[in-house]
């Protein structure tokens, strides 16, 4: 027979088991939050980059990269780092920017290019506008043609001619 001594021992054995069990049984219960760091970029952006552009267009399409080389300003790194607090899953990217001479050489990293990168900006076409004629939409005239707030119209006063 298990006496009361024992039978508490056990019983606090099982109940300290629970309790450190607990915290990893309902650990989904507990909020934590996404963490992205670094930049965040649309493949889009990456799809508009051209080869000869200069650093200042380069940086307008994707923003300030999170590093550049300290000892030579003809690299960039944009990197993308992403944990989800729900999973722990990651998501890293980086994204490559290689100058010379002032000018976009190349681009390496996790996204993709667009079939017209070696077309340098100036001989890149524009995408097409609708050549039809557009009608201008204008919007209805009202019936009475009134308008909808009378103005008041200001006599402006003039001063007295001192000759007469």
């Amino acid at each position: 027979m298990i006496n009361k001594k024992q039978s508490l021992t056990l019983l606090g054995a099982a109940a300290l088991s629970l309790s450190l069990n607990a915290c990893s049984v309902f650990d989904y219960l507990i909020y934590k939050p996404d963490v992205p760091q670094g930049n965040y970029m649309e493949p889009q952006q990456v799809e508009k980059l051209r080869i000869d552009m200069t650093k200042e267009q380069a940086e307008y399409i994707l923003g300030r990269p999170v590093l550049r080389d300290s000892f030579a300003d003809d690299t960039w790194y944009y990197v993308y780092h992403y944990k989800s607090g729900r999973d722990a899953s990651i998501i890293h990217k980086e994204l490559i920017l290689r100058f010379k001479d002032q000018h976009l050489v190349s681009v390496s990293g996790d996204y993709e290019l667009s079939p017209e990168f070696n077309t340098p900006l100036e001989q890149s076409s524009l995408p097409a506008l609708n050549t039809q004629e557009t009608v201008p939409q204008v919007p209805p005239q009202r019936a009475d043609g009134k308008p909808l707030v009378e103005e008041k119209k200001l006599e402006m006063k003039t001063p007295a001619d001192p000759q007469n």
